[in-house]
């Protein structure tokens, strides 16, 4: 539960949600499901609009960009965790991509929003929240735009450009913004003992939560660097054959 794709995905950006490639359309939706596709990338599309206006509407009234988390934090949730739907979409077959993948991609983002930032309070001050929810915001708009856009069958390149373009800053990004959140929530989850099961209890079952981030945050160390280089080899693919399209017609 790792890289989770901040420029993510969902390997965007990422911030997340995110893996570089194409939607292809397929037989497989018809006019219905093809409908709710857009509908949903629409929403979703909106929804990250709102907390972009909202982190910048938060930063003019207050002229500073410390504690802007808090102007964003309902909308974050919401359509963070409307993300799960996305993983419905793979497993009833009306998107081309893999279940397990998309799973493995939105619960990292659904598990670095509720049980790091929301879970431990003590980190919502800290910098880094405000460094991967700007990765996340930006990679999602573009990101939802680029999906309608391709259901409806009009993609401008500017936005098939920055959905292969940006995420090689906001990548590395919203990364660092994870793990450095993570990182602060370390002293408090151990003083609170948050989500640890000790033992002796009836299951003879122990957990330990700060052994657990501290294993999420090593993880990144074999996944980033394979996300991040497969969606660079992505992007030379799609961009170059758009070039070679555009030259050829």
């Amino acid at each position: 539960m790792a890289a989770s794709g901040s420029g993510g995905s969902r390997a965007d950006n990422g911030y997340g949600s995110q893996q570089q490639q194409q939607p292809r359309r397929r037989k497989g939706p018809g006019a219905l499901a093809t409908a709710y596709l857009v509908i949903y990338n629409v929403v979703m599309t909106a929804g990250w609009l709102v907390i972009a206006v909202g982190l910048v509407r938060a930063y003019l009234a207050k002229g500073s960009y410390h504690n802007l988390y808090y102007s964003i934090e309902k909308p974050l949730k919401f359509f963070q965790t409307g993300a799960l739907l996305e993983i419905l979409h793979c497993a009833f077959g009306i998107v081309p991509s893999s279940v397990v993948l998309t799973a493995f991609q939105v619960m990292s983002r659904v598990f670095l929003t509720w049980a790091v930032t929301h879970s431990v309070k003590e980190v919502q001050t800290e910098d880094s929240v405000l460094l991967f929810v700007v990765a996340w915001t930006i990679t999602e708009i573009i990101r939802y735009s680029f999906y309608t856009f391709s259901l409806l069958n009009h993609l401008p390149y500017l936005i098939k450009w920055a959905r292969y373009t940006l995420f090689i800053v906001l990548y590395p990004m919203g990364v660092s913004g994870e793990l450095l959140t993570i990182y602060a929530a370390l002293p408090f989850v151990r003083q609170s003992g948050l989500y640890s099961i000790s033992l002796p209890n009836k299951y003879n079952f122990s957990f330990d939560y700060y052994t657990f981030l501290i294993l999420v945050m090593i993880s990144y160390i074999p996944i980033f660097p394979q996300l991040y280089f497969h969606m660079l080899h992505q992007r030379r693919k799609v961009l170059s054959h758009t070039e070679e399209h555009k030259k050829s017609e």
